[in-house]
């Protein structure tokens, strides 16, 4: 009987952090000055956040306690280049310290180059609407990658382009809160043309790198077996999840997979699905969204034929009261193991996120954090999940006495042949 999904050897288990969302006092960013005209809907402001600028240590350190050996971050542009063409080397070398520490305790890193936020002084130029700014920022990249080049190693160029592209030009949820076709296209493709761009200059100076992007992709799941169901949730697939691979063809040496949701595909609804995608960010993450691990090996199948090596570089939920986050882990884990038996290469899952944060224009409301961020104390307390997720990553197993330990009425669905 099955008792154990054991995942191969060397798979990298990690957390997922953003430096926006955890540092605090990105004062040059545009997200900080938008932010002060009343835009977040919890009413806060990004502030010091979790000050991560400051206690990045001790988030390391507990990372590190909890049997991790890869963490995902990113570096702040505004910080770099708070103005045209100024680089900070202060800034540049407290990010080096930061990685620096990452590898003296042993980690993989997968350094994310641009997180959503841009300068304040782009912002005014226009932002990714200025074709400038694939020059903007392939400078920056160029700036940054010999900085970096022996603590790296994973590079991941852009996060989740059509995700920045549908709330900041589309559903008017993030700056420049526009609602602009053509703006929107103008974004996309130098959003392309940068990670394009990016890729060759990563690799002409670091020509062993690896260097792909973090995709946010959606299970399209037919609502019944019919044929114009299922026909209909591969033109959305082919269209959302696919169009960025498509453009960027031969620009990436793997594949990372951020996965949150599903969305149900219903020919005859079709325009209740349209206004479902289109009425608010399909993406914010929290708690109502609907969560289908399945849907999370139906994706990684589907990608397979990219003959790239996947990493899952973000998965988590919103749950303050951690109520949900252990079922949410054993599921998806589960149906990545299986997508693994049938020959994706998966080479390892980022968990989002390690610690409490500042949730975009949702402010602090959505907790997503393995560990809970008291924001008076600034303390740092593990929840009960962050204690499964530590024990599946020392056996790297997921084992009938961990679920019966963190989740024993899970037990039935996620080893059924043991009942």
């Amino acid at each position: 009987m099955d008792e154990i999904y054991q995942f191969p050897k060397d798979f990298l288990w990690g957390v997922a952090i953003s430096s926006y969302q955890t540092e605090g006092n990105n004062f040059a960013s545009d997200w900080y000055a938008w932010e002060k005209i009343g835009k977040i809907k919890d009413g806060s402001l990004s502030g010091r956040a979790c000050d991560f600028y400051h206690l990045y240590r001790e988030d390391i350190d507990l990372a590190k306690s909890l049997n991790l050996n890869t963490f995902r971050l990113s570096i702040e542009w505004s910080r770099i280049e708070p103005k045209e063409g100024e680089f900070n080397q202060k800034e540049i070398n407290y990010y080096r310290k930061i990685l620096t520490y990452l590898k003296e305790k042993k980690f993989k890193v997968f350094l994310t180059l641009w997180h959503f936020t841009l300068p304040s002084w782009l912002a005014r130029k226009g932002g990714w609407q200025n074709k400038k700014s694939v020059f903007y920022f392939t400078r920056f990249v160029e700036k940054v990658v010999p900085e970096y080049s022996d603590l790296v190693n994973f590079w991941l160029t852009i996060n989740e382009p059509l995700i920045y592209l549908s709330c900041a030009y589309f559903l008017e949820l993030w700056p420049p809160e526009k609602k602009n076709l053509i703006a929107g296209l103008k974004v996309f493709f130098n959003l392309v043309k940068a990670h394009q761009k990016s890729y060759r200059v990563i690799h002409q100076i670091l020509p062993q790198a690896k260097v792909g992007l973090a995709n946010n992709l959606v299970y399209f799941r037919p609502v019944k077996e019919r044929y114009l169901d299922k026909k209909l949730a591969e033109i959305f697939n082919a269209f959302y999840n696919h169009s960025f691979y498509r453009f960027t063809k031969g620009t990436h040496d793997f594949i990372g997979l951020n996965y949150y949701t599903c969305h149900r595909v219903e020919f005859l609804k079709i325009a209740e699905l349209i206004k479902r995608m289109t009425s608010e960010n399909p993406e914010t993450r929290t708690i109502r969204k609907e969560i289908y691990p399945e849907g999370l090996y139906f994706i990684l199948k589907d990608l397979k034929k990219f003959n790239l090596p996947i990493y899952i570089t973000e998965n988590g939920l919103a749950d303050e009261g951690d109520a949900r986050r252990r079922r949410f882990i054993l599921r998806h884990l589960k149906y990545l193991w299986q997508a693994i038996q049938e020959e994706v290469d998966v080479g390892g899952y980022l968990h989002w996120s390690l610690i409490d944060n500042f949730e975009w224009h949702e402010g602090f409301k959505p907790k997503f954090g393995l560990v809970k961020i008291d924001y008076e104390t600034l303390k740092r307390i593990p929840r009960k999940s962050a204690y499964l997720y530590q024990e599946i990553c020392q056996k790297n197993a997921l084992t009938k006495e961990i679920v019966e330990k963190y989740d024993p009425e899970r037990m039935k669905e996620i080893f059924p042949k043991v009942i």
